[in-house]
């Protein structure tokens, strides 16, 4: 059974870091990608980063360009989300996910969530 297990959030102040992690197992993840996506109470869940499997190639939303980076390490089955310049708005529950990058189509498999939250 697939398991991604988010972890790494918590309080910080407006302009801190914050790194989360997130450790895939249950299966073979050769060609799947990685994800980021976060949702706020009353909005839908948005994406925020995602990366390819040989990590040669990264996606980020325009609200988080050039303060998060997104990495993966293969050997370990871990996707990383390096937050920096934290901002209010940042707050939210994050969600890792993944897919097979050889298809289209949706993301098949999520964690649980970890909160992040942001004071001004």
């Amino acid at each position: 059974q697939v398991q991604l297990v988010e972890s790494g959030g918590g309080l910080v102040q407006a302009g801190g870091s914050l790194r989360l992690s997130c450790a895939a197992s249950g299966r073979n993840f050769y060609m799947y990608a990685m994800a980021w996506f976060r949702q706020v109470p009353g909005k839908e869940r948005a994406f925020v980063a995602g990366i390819s499997w040989s990590g040669g190639s990264t996606y980020y939303a325009d609200s988080v360009k050039g303060r998060f980076t997104i990495s993966r390490d293969n050997a370990k089955n871990t996707v990383y989300l390096q937050m920096n310049s934290l901002k209010p708005e940042d707050t939210a529950v994050y969600y890792c996910a993944t897919k097979d990058e050889r298809f289209k189509g949706e993301y098949d498999y999520w964690g649980q969530g970890t909160q992040v939250t942001v004071s001004s």
